[in-house]
């Protein structure tokens, strides 16, 4: 395993990120680092008004009472919005006062309107934002980001944050201790910011380095399951030291794939291997799963008809069953060109909500809808009183949303 020497944290960012890097190391030792086993496993059996001052401090989890339907059904849903800040006529403060919205994904780069003023400017700013969202909800939020790492970081250098390294960096490195610390020390940019969930790590295998979405980004730490597993629980338990929720994705494994679910169907039929569920299985069995994201891939050898996010062979065979998963699972982006291209949205969330998806992830970005929410609280609600999902499955998943809340600020 490598050390780092003083060249290679010199090189690894900027003098303020070196001194929260320093500072996470001091504490390092805290925490004894669960060993991930080396040893092969065998491999699974698949055939199948804002507030003007800033506060961080999430409130204790309420939730309406009686705890009606349409409520159950907000916590299960993820929007993205627009606006630095809120107006009390916005849509989302709607979705969070009137539908008990569950948690919302923030973006730097507003995909629909090509422009990067979106909901992120400062760190200050984001503070804000983050509080009067808070101070809309009856539940608390979930707020959530994706804060991978180099190219993928929604909280970038130009609006004042921290720089940051990639995945990609920390698995050459290989070094879990200097993972560690780089995600503690992000985790505090997070807490300071009011945002409660990071959507990383990435689980992904390097298995195609020209990977349109994972490879070419340098999201993945390694080829290796092992090594993968080992700077994931790391980086967790960094984020966690700063009382950060985090996410596995995407499963199970976006590795192999030639071509980008955000444009369209992805097949890894013929590639995917099942190394690729390796780090799942590590993370789950270590208690270290806070939530799992699907993938919009298409595996034929997994499900011959419908692609991860969709498929109960999948997410309850596989994840659920298999891996004995009992945690909250969070699709990717619904408005994706894997799904969005190839399935109308009702069948999608039809589909998704009883493959097993706890939370449906709306980005609202790619595409824009201000009504998105409403319009999928409707749908659901339609969908149950149709019989077509069972109240029980909405109840699964808000008990698994609700256990999760209840870590918020432990």
């Amino acid at each position: 395993m490598k050390r780092f020497s003083r060249r290679d944290i010199l090189a690894l960012s900027s003098q303020t990120f070196f001194l929260s890097l320093i500072a996470g190391c001091g504490n390092v030792n805290s925490t004894p680092i669960p060993t991930v086993s080396t040893r092969a496993t065998p491999t699974p059996n698949i055939v199948n008004p804002a507030p003007t001052s800033v506060s961080t401090r999430m409130p204790t989890v309420q939730t309406p009472s009686p705890v009606d339907l349409d409520a159950k059904i907000g916590q299960m849903l993820m929007l993205g919005f627009r606006g630095l800040d809120l107006k009390p006529e916005d849509a989302i403060v709607a979705d969070i006062r009137e539908r008990n919205l569950g948690a919302v994904v923030l973006f730097q780069y507003d995909g629909a309107l090509k422009s990067f003023t979106r909901n992120i400017q400062s760190p200050a700013q984001l503070n804000v934002l983050n509080a009067s969202l808070q101070a809309y909800a009856q539940t608390p939020l979930l707020i959530g980001i994706d804060q991978e790492g180099g190219l993928i970081s929604r909280l970038t250098e130009e609006n004042g944050f921290p720089p940051t390294q990639s995945q990609k960096f920390y698995g050459v490195k290989n070094d879990p201790i200097l993972t560690r610390a780089a995600a503690k020390a992000e985790g505090q940019v997070l807490k300071n910011a009011g945002i409660n969930l990071n959507l990383a790590p990435v689980v992904d295998l390097d298995l195609n380095p020209r990977n349109p979405i994972i490879g070419k980004y340098e999201r993945s730490f390694s080829d290796d399951p092992k090594i993968v597993a080992a700077h994931a629980l790391t980086a967790i338990q960094g984020y966690h030291a700063q009382g950060i929720l985090t996410t596995l994705k995407h499963f199970p494994g976006h590795g192999s794939s030639s071509s980008d679910s955000h444009h369209g169907f992805v097949d890894v039929t013929q590639t995917w291997q099942d190394i690729e569920i390796e780090p799942y299985r590590n993370l789950i069995t270590a208690g270290l799963a806070d939530t799992i994201m699907t993938a919009h891939i298409f595996n034929a050898n997994l499900d011959p008809k419908y692609p991860a996010t969709l498929s109960q062979n999948i997410i309850t065979g596989i994840l659920r069953e298999q891996l004995k998963y009992d945690g909250v699972v969070i699709s990717d982006d619904m408005q994706m060109g894997a799904i969005r291209n190839d399935y109308g949205f009702e069948q999608a969330v039809e589909l998704a909500l009883n493959a097993g998806v706890d939370m449906l992830a709306i980005a609202n970005n790619l595409v824009y809808d201000p009504d998105i929410g409403a319009r999928a609280v409707s749908i659901i609600k339609q969908l149950v009183q149709a019989g077509k999902i069972s109240k029980q499955r909405i109840e699964e998943s808000y008990q698994r949303i609700m256990q999760l809340k209840t870590r918020l600020n432990h």
